[in-house]
């Protein structure tokens, strides 16, 4: 013996034993209906393609923007809105000027303490720590590791590869 019942989600007829029905299940006609069902979330939409997106209640209460995304991508998009070009904080006169400074000089692309040459994890350091020092015997190549320990333990100073000016 079957009961015929409605499912709640899609309102779909379906048949169910009544031993489920006596036990509180026998709600739903398949379990893609009671994943449905159990969404607590909402719909809202991408902010930069405008896509509809579904965002669980604790991905909704974190977002302090208020502003969702689809994917990196678009989140890239969005952020490019606001960081890149002019509006970029090291950006002067139409470049960005530490690594510009460093290339017209012909200067190597390598970490002054640790010799390594993979361009990507290369960055600029100031030698006496003033940022607003552009001064190309101020700035010197780092790896971000070393980057670290400069800033942060001093190493390098010690042994006279990165010398403070006065």
């Amino acid at each position: 013996m079957s009961l015929i019942r409605k499912c709640r989600v899609c309102g779909n007829s379906f048949e169910t034993k009544p031993y489920f029905v006596r036990r509180g299940q026998g709600n739903f006609c398949s379990i893609a209906c009671r994943a449905q069902a159990m969404r607590r979330g909402k719909v809202v939409k991408c902010s930069t393609c405008k896509k509809q997106i579904y965002r669980k209640p604790r991905l909704l209460r974190l977002s302090k923007s208020k502003t969702y995304f689809c994917n990196k991508s678009c989140q890239t998009k969005w952020r490019n809105q606001f960081f890149v070009g002019k509006k970029h904080t090291n950006w002067r006169n139409g470049r960005s000027v530490y690594k510009t400074v460093l290339r017209r000089l012909g200067r190597e692309k390598i970490c002054v303490l640790c010799k390594t040459k993979d361009e990507r994890i290369l960055a600029v350091h100031h030698i006496d720590r003033v940022r607003t020092n552009v001064d190309p015997e101020n700035l010197a190549y780092l790896c971000h590791n070393c980057h670290f320990l400069v800033h942060h333990y001093d190493v390098g100073r010690d042994r006279g590869l990165l010398k403070a000016r006065s």
